[in-house]
């Protein structure tokens, strides 16, 4: 399948697995990539910028396909080393990077010096016309469905996607929902070149995390996601257990009240405990509603290839009967 994505990217099929935190380590990413999509490393993740380095030679170890790097860009005070990640980038020989967070703007000048392709997450149309703006190549859509922080503006993909094609130059892949070649099919009627997985990429053989989350994927239907941190305006969408019902009764308690300190132990420093270790009740972690569309745990090379040919068939028979 030939789009402007996996033209930009150099890939075969237009399927990305997007930056999530403790989860998209080179094991993943090479996964990925080697399966014909773009696999991604979470920048992040990596405690300084040499660790980051070392897991892009890692990455390089296991596949001679394009892959990319994830840098989210935090409103922090005491920010991490940009300059430092985005060196070993370029050292790495890394050609892809997905920004996230705050603009890149930034940053954009080094990354594009290295002659680097941009991709930025956006989660409404307004940002998605700043990051092209910039000189971002491309943009990753994020609807309302999607599992992480998708926003305030709460527009699935159903209309998000239209309106973003109605105004984009760029090309852009949409995220949020997206599981199977149905996924990809409408994603594209809508006016997208590929899709952004991330929820579903958890729940393969390749991804590097405790088994208690794979199953807790597969065993979660649609209803099992709940928003939090929306009194902060910093709503994440979450799978839904013991520590989440904690934040969800504070916030009905505390109202307009709610600090971030009142719910820091359910959500700052819990991802390595849960998911390397699956402890799965200790606090909040991203997970998307499409966990009701997710049945099993496939390497990324069967998911890749079922996704596509289900996607083909969609294409040739169902809607070519149509007509």
């Amino acid at each position: 399948m030939k789009t402007r994505i996996t033209e930009l990217f150099g890939i075969e099929h237009p399927i990305i697995q997007g930056g999530m935190h403790w989860v998209g380590f080179a094991e993943l990413a090479a996964a990925v990539s080697n399966a014909g999509g773009l696999g991604t490393i979470t920048g992040l993740t990596q405690k300084s910028p040499a660790d980051l380095a070392n897991e892009i030679a890692k990455c390089r170890e296991l596949t001679n396909k394009p892959f990319a790097v994830n840098l989210t860009f935090l409103p922090t005070v005491n920010a991490p080393d940009y300059p430092g990640y985005i060196d070993a980038i370029v050292k790495g020989g890394v050609k892809i990077v997905e920004t996230a967070g705050r603009s890149p703007q930034e940053y954009m000048p080094a990354l594009k010096d290295a002659g680097i392709k941009v991709i930025h997450k956006c989660t409404s149309v307004r940002h998605s016309l700043k990051a092209q703006s910039i000189g971002c190549d491309a943009v990753s859509v994020d609807g309302f469905e999607c599992g992480g922080h998708p926003g305030e503006d709460d527009i699935p993909n159903m209309i998000l996607l239209p309106r973003a094609a109605e105004e984009l130059e760029i090309p852009f892949v949409a995220s949020g929902g997206m599981a199977d070649g149905r996924s990809l099919v409408s994603a594209m009627a809508l006016g997208a070149e590929g899709m952004n997985m991330g929820t579903r990429f958890i729940a393969t053989k390749e991804a590097p995390v405790h088994e208690n989350v794979k199953q807790a994927i597969v065993a979660a239907s649609e209803l099992d996601t709940r928003l939090v941190m929306r009194p902060l305006r910093n709503t994440e969408r979450v799978l839904n257990n013991a520590a989440v019902e904690r934040i969800v009764e504070k916030e009905k308690a505390l109202g307009d009240k709610l600090t971030f300190a009142d719910i820091i132990d359910e959500v700052a420093g819990v991802y390595p405990r849960i998911m390397q270790n699956g402890e799965m009740d200790l606090g909040a972690w991203s997970c998307g509603m499409v966990a009701g569309l997710i049945h099993d745990i496939p390497s990324c090379e069967d998911l890749i290839e079922r996704i596509m040919k289900q996607a083909e068939g969609i294409i040739r028979e169902r809607l070519q009967s149509m007509l």
